[in-house]
């Protein structure tokens, strides 16, 4: 090999191919400059995240393309450390690419950020939008990541005479993979149909396994739910679709605040219906919806109260019944405390026998 360097005819074709990395890699740095500049000019962040994101694998790329296309263009010796560099070159073509895919999925990922604001109190599609990218975005990433690894294992004439043989013995091996990759199939197919069908979405109010909380990740495998008190849940993906749970956001984020109280049956009704309608239409939390008060159970002692009133979201609903609640008790307890519960007993003279 150092023979072959030092040779005088070697000398230009090597000069020519580092003039093609340094030529790919200063080509690659003003491009991703003026696309930057351009982003910047027209107030467009689409061209920032690429020249941003795809910065590093493009870096790597692009001049391997054109130290590539120089090695077909040149007339290179017969040499082991030829056919080595040839092979190196390939190879790092093959993970460039790989990785500008993996790299265009994040910038898939901030354009749809952006697009889909989940900071608004009617989120439903911005969800739902969400809940899909990110499963087939990691689907997308095994994917690409496996078909890459792949490639560059069949750039090996060792690897190709391997994978030949196994084909040819494949009968027994290939059952044993597949009763053993069966979980892997059946989460990943459970990530797709969840993705398809939107049993839940990032963000979604849900009560799973007792616990009330929010969607906070979906990963590839499992289900990350932030708990009321910040504890997280790690629920399995088949769970949303063998299951049955409660999502207080499937359709609409809006819900149905529900507040019962107990009193006794000398409740003025009317009048406390006069009194509740101020204290909710006061509420910020209240959506300007509906609202409503009635009686709905009447039991030996104490008739049941049932205020309904609308919210935005499952947040507000929870503090609009916790505030009408208190609201109401005070009222109460300054206007009818003889409203409260409370139990009545007669007594009798008993005659004797």
């Amino acid at each position: 090999m150092s023979t072959a360097i030092t040779n005088p005819e070697l000398w230009q074709p090597l000069l020519w191919l580092i003039a093609a990395a340094v030529g790919g890699y200063l080509t690659c740095v003003v491009a991703l400059r003026i696309l930057k500049w351009a982003s910047t000019r027209v107030e467009s962040p689409v061209g920032r995240w690429i020249a941003t994101v795809l910065r590093s694998p493009l870096r790597l790329l692009v001049p391997a393309l054109f130290v590539r296309t120089a090695t077909r263009g040149l007339s290179l010796p017969e040499e082991p450390w030829v056919a080595i560099l040839e092979h190196a070159i390939a190879i790092v073509v093959i993970v460039a690419t790989g990785w500008v895919l993996i790299a265009a999925t994040e910038v898939l990922e901030e354009l749809v950020d952006v697009r889909y604001d989940l900071g608004k109190s009617d989120n439903l599609h911005a969800r739902q939008m969400h809940t899909k990218f990110t499963v087939f975005r990691r689907i997308i990433v095994v994917a690409v990541g496996t078909m890459t690894f792949a490639a560059v294992l069949l750039t090996f004439p060792a690897a190709r005479t391997i994978g030949t043989g196994i084909f040819a013995s494949a009968g027994i091996a290939g059952l044993a993979i597949g009763i053993a990759a069966r979980p892997t199939l059946e989460t990943m197919l459970a990530g797709i149909q969840l993705a398809l069908t939107g049993p839940i979405n990032i963000d979604d109010v849900i009560i799973v396994e007792g616990e009330w909380g929010r969607v906070e990740e979906i990963r590839a495998t499992y289900v990350v739910v932030r708990i009321w008190d910040q504890r997280r849940l790690i629920v399995p993906l088949q769970y949303f679709i063998s299951q049955p749970f409660q999502n207080w956001t499937r359709v609409s984020a809006d819900l149905l605040g529900e507040v019962t109280l107990d009193v006794d049956y000398r409740t003025p009704v009317d009048s406390v219906r006069a009194a509740v309608g101020p204290m909710i239409e006061a509420s910020q939390r209240w959506d300007k919806k509906f609202w409503n008060l009635q009686v709905v159970d009447a039991g030996p002692s104490t008739m049941r109260l049932r205020i309904l009133a609308t919210a935005a979201n499952s947040g507000d609903a929870f503090d609009l019944r916790c505030e009408v609640r208190e609201k109401l008790i005070a009222w109460l307890q300054e206007h009818h405390p003889d409203s409260l519960p409370r139990v009545r007993f007669e007594s009798g003279e008993i005659s004797p026998p």
